[in-house]
């Protein structure tokens, strides 16, 4: 693919909606700063993912928009950029930077959006068995922004290292406090047992309260639960099968502090979700357990972590909920994941 080079001095990424997602795009928003170092590089996302980005040094600007917003609002403020790089795949994407005058429009050709795209490329990571990781990396190459082949390249190891912010360990400190513990005196042991996506992408929750028994004899682990305000039943369920009662955080963490909490664990144990890949950016070990979905495609990328998903005949079924048995979770027992974890907690 022969390399086209944007030319432009401002040049704005549309993030994805998601914080898993962001994560994944993080290794082609660094080539981006590689590729153009003079320019003033934004990105364009919802307020709920910003905390991914901030203080890492990948980009020049973070315009952000409510969760309940839809973009369209502040088009105006759009308006002085030379090129827009959608990762996100909506017609809305393509529209809005249409609507703002952006003269440059880049993105997969996906959403009925075509016509409104002045580089377009197609998904290729599928027929090849890849992560979603080199999806968006592919994009860059596909429409000439990049001379790199990022899906054959044998030198390129994409980067989505992200590091805790001062100020997400100021609080994730003060919070541990609050709750009684003293850093460094015992491991810390995170545990998210929600999922967004729905309960078919759930360990059964008292296999998780099992395993944290476990734990905390065992390794005389203090027991984090970690999850969103709407997951604080979800926590409190997993507590309820536990003997010692854990410190549930569900609820009580915005984004910058929830990353730091999972940078100071020892191991984090996670359903498939956007923790999961928190966790792989920060380079902290982790055991992550798959039922419903594709590990291959959106497992964590990190070398430190062990992915335990019982590859039955139906799954990745990719439901938000088993119509059957959830046979893929239930398959999986406390001690083979006690077991990787354990593992993990070894490594130096």
């Amino acid at each position: 693919m022969a390399k086209h080079p944007l030319k432009s001095e401002r040049i704005l990424v549309r993030g994805t909606n998601w914080i898993g997602d962001t994560i994944m795009s993080l290794a082609a928003v660094r080539e981006l700063r590689r590729l153009y170092p003079e320019s003033h590089l934004a990105v364009y996302v919802k307020e709920w993912v910003s905390g991914v980005l901030r203080e890492q040094g990948l980009v020049d600007e973070i315009i952000t928009f409510g969760n309940q917003e839809s973009g369209f609002e502040h088009r105006g403020r759009l308006k002085d950029f030379d090129a827009a790089i959608l990762f996100q795949n909506a017609f809305r994407a393509a529209l809005l930077t249409k609507a703002a005058g952006i003269p440059e429009r880049i993105g997969y050709a996906a959403d009925g959006r075509s016509l409104l795209l002045t580089r377009r490329a197609r998904p290729r990571i599928k027929e090849r068995g890849l992560h979603q990781v080199f999806y968006y990396l592919d994009l860059l190459y596909q429409t000439g922004l990049s001379d790199t082949d990022y899906l054959n390249s044998p030198d390129f190891r994409p980067d989505i290292s992200i590091r805790p912010t001062i100020s997400g360990l100021r609080k994730a400190g003060e919070l541990l406090r609050k709750e009684g513990i003293e850093e460094g005196s015992r491991p810390l042991v995170g545990i998210n047992p929600g999922a967004y996506f729905g309960p078919a992408k759930r360990w059964p929750t008292e296999r998780y309260g099992l395993l944290a028994d476990q734990l905390r004899s065992r390794r005389n682990a203090v027991i984090l639960v970690f999850g969103s305000p709407d997951e604080i039943p979800i926590a409190e369920e997993m507590s309820s099968f536990m003997k010692e009662k854990p410190v549930i955080l569900a609820g009580k963490t915005d984004l910058e502090t929830y990353i730091a909490l999972i940078s100071l664990s020892r191991v984090f144990i996670t359903n498939d979700s956007g923790p999961m890949h928190l966790a792989a950016a920060l380079d902290v070990p982790q055991a992550a357990v798959f039922g419903s979905t594709d590990d291959t495609a959106t497992g964590p990328f990190s070398n430190r972590a062990t992915v335990i998903h019982k590859h039955v005949e139906c799954s990745p079924c990719l439901l938000r909920e088993c119509p059957i048995d959830l046979r893929c979770f239930t398959s999986i027992q406390v001690q083979e994941v006690l077991e990787a974890v354990e593992a993990r907690m070894s490594e130096d």
